[in-house]
């Protein structure tokens, strides 16, 4: 009887279109509902919510990382982790922003523990659904804006106007924290706010700036400016031109708190990253072997861009890559197009099909791949993949594997199976 029931609701589950003011005032009711159930935990913190396409998960940890370093109780909820002040879990849904049930116990959790401030990712789809309903967010900060998503949100325009609900969602003394060098910029700047800060790279007209980007010793260096002329030297120990864009909205939201930019800067010296963000696998191997949640192709432009410029002269860069089903086919022949661009030996498999024919999503990553312009194999089993391209690289060659960062299962249409990304490339290092 109740296998009937849920088939039932299934079927009718499907005729409701996605986005229609019914399914949408369904989802919010339980955003209410969920903060009632556990007594509107959100009054008692200071909220900074953190949203963008691509970023987003290493921005949070910057964030916390920042806060706790200045002394404040902190916690944080993002895709890939949990975290109450020093204790960090998985988040096993891989959902950026899971049921608005999940969000409210977690902010009754760090009530409980007498934290002050959380840290939250915010997707588009939470916050179009209202899953992040009720918490009343202080700072509301972005990373970027790029194409994702649009098989729910229809066009790019909706989807941040979707994004820009967590402007609307701020505090009444609340504070926008804005990349000026995103296309979503002037949307977000005529949404009403207390407070506007934006920040950019080389810009002299953002609030906070970063200037002259380099490597030293494997390590990013810039300098940090703030429009009232303060300055200080921003250091990281984590790869890419990018996590210096993420350290901004970091150091932003930061600022909007009341945190110096010297406290903020400094206490990001020692952030280690986020796991499976760009994420580095030793296991005493001769070559370089990266684990990223790279899925846009915004995201892979950026990530193997950034590893080219590390690698080392006459070495190659090796790419695992697949496309994720039930959402945006149209971005499956762009990928594969980056990566044969990117690339030097191009490897094309299995990521999270979910209901879609898994080959089917293949093939279509594989249409775009320029099999003229590098080494390119189709292996279907994502595990024989990775035996595959971790077997053909060489001395000083740099291996990515994109897409699963620190995802612990992988979506088929059974269900979720188990699938530790970071787990099986260390026992295929140290089968080496």
């Amino acid at each position: 009887m109740r296998s009937r029931m849920s088939a039932l609701l299934r079927r009718l589950k499907a005729l409701i279109p996605q986005r229609s003011p019914l399914r949408l005032s369904w989802h919010r009711a339980k955003g209410f509902l969920a903060a009632l159930r556990y007594g509107f935990p959100a009054r008692s913190l200071t909220i900074i919510g953190i949203t963008g396409t691509d970023g987003k998960t290493t921005t949070v940890g910057m964030t916390a990382h920042i806060l706790q370093r200045a002394g404040i109780k902190t916690g944080a909820l993002s895709t890939a982790f949990v975290q109450i002040e020093d204790q960090v879990t998985w988040n096993t849904t891989q959902k950026t922003s899971p049921s608005p049930f999940m969000i409210q116990k977690f902010l009754r959790d760090l009530v409980k523990n007498e934290c002050t401030h959380a840290v939250i990712e915010m997707s588009s789809h939470g916050l179009t659904q209202g899953r992040v309903l009720c918490t009343w967010p202080l700072v509301g900060a972005i990373t970027n804006t790029s194409m994702e998503h649009l098989d729910y949100h229809g066009s790019m325009q909706q989807y941040r106007a979707d994004k820009g609900i967590l402007f609307r969602m701020l505090r009444r003394n609340g504070t926008k924290v804005l990349n000026l060098e995103d296309e979503s910029y002037a949307m977000y700047r005529d949404i009403p706010a207390a407070h506007t800060m934006t920040y950019a790279t080389e810009s002299p007209n953002a609030d906070l700036s970063a200037e002259n980007i380099h490597i030293v010793d494997g390590r990013i260096v810039a300098t940090l400016r703030q429009k009232s002329g303060e300055t200080c030297e921003l250091t990281l120990a984590i790869p890419g031109h990018f996590n210096v864009e993420n350290a901004l909205t970091a150091i932003g939201s930061a600022l909007a708190l009341g945190i110096p930019l010297r406290t903020a800067a400094e206490a990001l010296k020692d952030f280690r990253g986020v796991p499976g963000r760009m994420e580095r696998i030793d296991e005493g191997q001769p070559f370089s072997l990266y684990v990223d949640f790279t899925v846009t192709p915004h995201a892979y432009e950026r990530t193997l861009s950034t590893l080219r410029e590390m690698l080392p002269a006459g070495k190659r860069l090796l790419v695992l890559t697949g496309s994720c089903g039930d959402r945006m086919r149209e971005k499956r022949p762009l990928v594969g197009k980056i990566c044969s661009d990117l690339g030097d030996v191009v490897v094309v498999t299995n990521e999270d099909p979910y209901t879609e024919d898994p080959q089917k999503i293949i093939d279509e990553v594989w249409a775009g791949v320029d099999q003229n312009a590098c080494e390119a194999h189709q292996i279907f089993d994502r595990g024989e993949a990775m035996r595959f391209i971790v077997k053909a690289a060489r001395p000083g060659d740099i291996v990515i594997l994109c897409a699963k960062g620190s995802d612990t299962t992988m979506w088929v249409k059974q269900g979720q199976i188990p699938w530790n990304e970071r787990e099986i490339a260390r026992e295929l290092l140290r089968a080496l």
